[in-house]
């Protein structure tokens, strides 16, 4: 059974490793005219997505390549005042196991594990997609026309595949009231196990380095009162609002607005909005990751959840024998309501990360010392992590699908359920 999945980033590469396994012949064909190795910026897997990256083999080339960031450190408003926060104990209150890892480090990582046996399309993309009783007729922008049984959305908040199957994305997307800015930067502050940064009422700056990093990276978060008036590619249209919108912020941020951002060597702007669709799936075409269910970039999640639905949709469509009129449904099922439920805690995220008020700001000052001076299980109780809050990704359990090679010698990874036991 022939798959095609547009996109290599992160749920592309785990979704063709886990079909491979179970015998499906995957082909990926991506945009981009080479992998990504620039970097891109920090994401975050925590338990459920590590417990798949270690059935997958992959536990220790991960964890080689963590950034490293052991301290945070940020000014408050006009304070000059600088409070710190052990990584460590702030993951220990929200997840038992967690790694934070450049994206692009991660996609190579992925790739290299799939490479051999998953053929590779690059800098080409779908242009049309012909659908029949028996398969998909898929017409490439540069490469020949050719068929597939089935077809998976894996390339993006920006879907191309969403585009050409459900429609405009501003039908699915919502605007949660903030905004992404990302810039490499060279490492002028010597920053290796830290990230610096100030904050304020509506916006924060961070800039952090890596372990395996030469340069650095610029975050910018921010909320404005209204949507912004930008085109998505008009790349000095994005920094003139940037500039507007951290207008008299002090530390670094004069040198950032500056000269570092008009030689940065990439850079990224997107408004952080969230994909609510009431289904991903039509005919032989599924999205999976933020294609489908974006909750939110930076603030939700996305990365684990993109993990783990490719290894639910993977699973699923095994189960099924790769019949995909029971197979997606019963992926949609399956992770639907760690999907909601990431939806919930992105919004909630946002207003805790970017707070609008002064108030808002002394609570995240206060949160800051609390986890820094109470035993874990205290502040986990009373910062309220549990129960939908930040321990969201620890608390979803996972179906075990036990077809594949590589889970049938181990016992299911904790965090995820055994299959049921067959009837009598």
């Amino acid at each position: 059974m022939r798959i095609l999945i547009s996109g290599a980033s992160v749920a592309g590469p785990v979704l063709a490793y886990w079909l491979n396994r179970y015998g499906f012949a995957v082909t990926v064909v991506e945009r981009a005219p080479a992998l990504r190795k620039a970097g891109g910026h920090a994401i975050d897997l925590f338990r459920p997505a590590m417990d798949i990256i270690d059935k997958m083999g992959l536990i220790e080339p991960v964890q080689a390549r963590k950034t490293g960031t052991e301290w945070l450190s940020f000014r408050a408003g006009t304070s000059a005042h600088l409070h710190e926060l052990e990584v460590g104990r702030l993951m220990r209150v929200v997840s038992d196991r967690h790694v934070e890892i450049m994206r692009d480090d991660l996609g190579e990582i992925l790739y290299d594990s799939t490479r051999h046996d998953v053929e590779y399309l690059f800098g080409d993309s779908i242009a049309a997609m012909d659908e029949n009783a028996d398969g998909i007729d898929v017409t490439f922008e540069q490469g020949p026309a050719r068929r597939f049984d089935l077809v998976i959305g894996a390339d993006g908040l920006h879907s191309n595949v969403r585009r050409l199957v459900f429609g405009a994305e501003s039908r699915f997307s919502t605007w949660i009231g903030a905004y992404l800015a990302v810039m490499s930067i060279p490492n002028y502050l010597g920053l290796r196990d830290r990230m610096d940064g100030i904050t304020g009422v509506n916006r924060m700056v961070g800039v952090y380095g890596g372990a395996h990093m030469d340069d650095a990276r610029a975050v910018f978060l921010f909320r404005p009162a209204a949507e912004l008036d930008y085109h998505h590619r008009d790349v000095d249209r994005q920094k003139e609002l940037l500039r507007q919108q951290f207008a008299g912020l002090g530390w670094e941020v004069p040198r950032l607005l500056g000269e570092e951002l008009d030689r940065a060597s990439t850079f990224y702007f997107d408004s952080i909005t969230q994909l609510r669709m009431d289904t991903w799936s039509r005919g032989r075409v599924s999205l999976v990751g933020d294609a489908g269910y974006c909750p939110g970039p930076a603030v939700g999640g996305s990365t684990s959840l993109a993990v783990v639905g490719a290894y639910v949709l993977a699973g699923e469509l095994a189960e099924a024998c790769g019949d995909h009129t029971r197979a997606f449904p019963a992926y949609e099922r399956e992770i639907g309501d760690y999907v909601r439920r990431s939806r919930t805690f992105a919004v909630g995220a946002a207003k805790r990360l970017i707070p609008d008020t002064r108030l808002g700001l002394w609570g995240l000052v206060q949160g800051v010392r609390l986890i820094n001076h109470v035993p874990t299980p205290i502040a986990r109780a009373l910062v309220g992590f549990g129960g939908g809050g930040l321990r969201l990704h620890d608390e979803i359990t996972v179906k075990y699908y036990p077809q594949a090679t590589a889970v049938k010698s181990a016992p299911a990874p904790d965090g995820e359920r055994p299959p049921p036991p067959l009837p009598v």
